[in-house]
């Protein structure tokens, strides 16, 4: 899932801001059932790799953990004012296989292709970087194994047709995976209306947009 800062403006402004969401995703686990495999929160955007396990839940869980962030950082900088985030999050199914792989790479390694740290896992507000309290608190087992050496695979830039394939996904919500398993996975994740069935992985991408 994805989330963008409103006009890309930045939504974390300093370390706390960053801790404090990651705080907020754990809270969050105690209000939906969610599993989340991976995040990467960037200056003006985050990412979140997770699976609901109902109906509703991955509405529930991102509703509740966005909107307090806004309250928060409202309340904090003492702005009434204004969007804080762009929009609603984006969200699209991802084929629990080597695509699911591809997205956390591609997640992961966002502040490496930023230029913000020379390794993917310097940045400590990400499922890859982040310290051993954050992840027990916020991240859940990956739905099959993690391949050895994930660190040194994550720092290696992907190949373009595959990251073209991860970029398209979050621009338009189309399904991560092969066109079999695409076929049945119809429209995007994430509305209220149409939620995610329980059991698939799912890729919510939010930008800072104003609430």
């Amino acid at each position: 899932m994805l989330n963008r800062g409103n006009g890309r403006m930045g939504i974390f402004r300093k370390p706390g801001d960053y801790q404090a969401f990651v705080e907020l995703l754990a809270l969050g686990r105690e209000r939906a059932r969610v599993e989340v495999f991976g995040y990467c929160l960037m200056p003006n955007h985050w990412h979140l790799v997770l699976r609901p396990r109902g109906h509703g839940d991955l509405a529930a869980y991102l509703s509740w953990v966005t909107n307090t962030h806004v309250k928060r950082y409202r309340s904090h900088y003492r702005r009434t004012s204004g969007h804080l985030y762009q929009g609603r999050y984006k969200s699209f199914p991802v084929q629990e296989d080597a695509y699911f792989l591809t997205l956390m790479r591609y997640v992961e390694a966002n502040p490496l292709r930023a230029k913000l740290v020379a390794r993917a896992q310097d940045w400590r507000w990400s499922s890859l970087g982040c310290d051993a309290a954050a992840a027990a608190a916020v991240l859940s087992p990956w739905p099959l194994d993690r391949p050895a050496g994930w660190a040194r695979l994550a720092n290696q830039p992907l190949a373009e047709a595959p990251r073209r394939r991860v970029e398209a996904s979050l621009e338009r919500g189309r399904p991560l995976g092969d066109e079999r398993w695409d076929a049945g996975h119809g429209p995007p994740l994430g509305a209220a209306v149409h939620p995610q069935p329980p059991g698939q992985v799912a890729q919510a991408a939010g930008r800072c947009v104003g609430a």
